[in-house]
């Protein structure tokens, strides 16, 4: 019986992170792995840790978080934005691992089929703080409380203008691309971002949710058959239901983060099927 298991947010950069890596296992050999984004920063960080848990699993499911899409001085890669996260498709494709950009898989062991949607959608500064109304308030007031994300220094949108018009450019394409998929199969969206913005309302720091996602894929879970949301980002594991929907954050995160958890990090997380 195979399994549909997730991780995110792995952070390869700390040694830490990366022996937590090198331990995750599959329970079958059938099993297939998705992996919501922030591998790491620099490619071959990028490159060694799929390629290991490529050899592990019978698929292995990839879409960017941002950390994928910065381009920082100490890698050996220094493309930007679209050019950027082309090369990590063409990078996963060496290793045999399904990107955004390739058809949608069918997993089918139980409580399938089901369709396998990964995604790269971005954010749009839409998830705004209370009291503000537009990105430029939203990001003055960020700046005010010291809580900037790293993207407004080191991810590019290049050739777009800005984030948020690829952003809007991405949601497009893959509202095109669901349109032509058999609605009568569920689906199991992986994205680095949740589809909705109700898991950030728990933040600590809640003008941090304008680098978490968009409205526009508010209704996605309903408009669409929806089996589960798969997403990481928010270093907040944890399971969440919305509009009957199962929203499963499965990210490793940050060792400051998850050490001092009374549990050690069980990864990677069953999605389907469902105990």
């Amino acid at each position: 019986m195979s399994n549909l298991a997730a991780v995110s947010d792995l952070h390869v950069s700390y040694q830490e992170n990366r022996e937590i890596v090198e331990s995750i296992q599959p329970e079958t050999p059938e099993d297939w792995l998705l992996v919501a984004g922030d591998v790491g920063e620099r490619m071959p960080d990028v490159e060694w840790a799929l390629g290991l848990l490529r050899d592990r699993f019978a698929k292995v499911v990839w879409v960017p978080g941002n950390h994928e899409l910065w381009t920082i001085p100490d890698d050996p890669v220094q493309l930007r934005g679209v050019e950027r996260y082309e090369a990590l498709v063409e990078m996963c494709r060496g290793l045999d691992v399904v990107t955004p950009e390739d058809p949608y898989p069918t997993w089918r062991g139980q409580g399938g089929p089901v369709t396998v949607v990964p995604l790269f959608l971005g954010y749009d500064y839409t998830w705004r703080p209370e009291g503000t109304s537009n990105k430029t308030e939203s990001l003055a007031y960020a700046h005010s409380t010291g809580v900037v994300c790293t993207d407004e220094y080191m991810l590019h949108p290049d050739p777009y203008p800005t984030r948020e018009d690829w952003c809007r450019a991405r949601v497009a394409e893959t509202e095109r691309r669901l349109k032509e998929c058999d609605q009568s199969v569920p689906m199991v969206f992986v994205n680095h971002y949740p589809l909705v913005r109700d898991p950030t309302h728990i933040l600590r720091y809640p003008e941090f949710a304008q680098w978490c996602g968009t409205n526009l894929t508010a209704d996605w879970h309903v408009h669409y058959p929806t089996a589960a949301m798969v997403y990481g980002h928010l270093h907040i594991p944890r399971a969440t239901t919305y509009d009957g929907v199962p929203f499963t954050e499965v990210s490793l995160g940050y060792p400051r983060e998850w050490r001092p958890r009374k549990n050690p990090p069980q990864l990677p997380r069953r999605i389907l099927p469902t105990a």
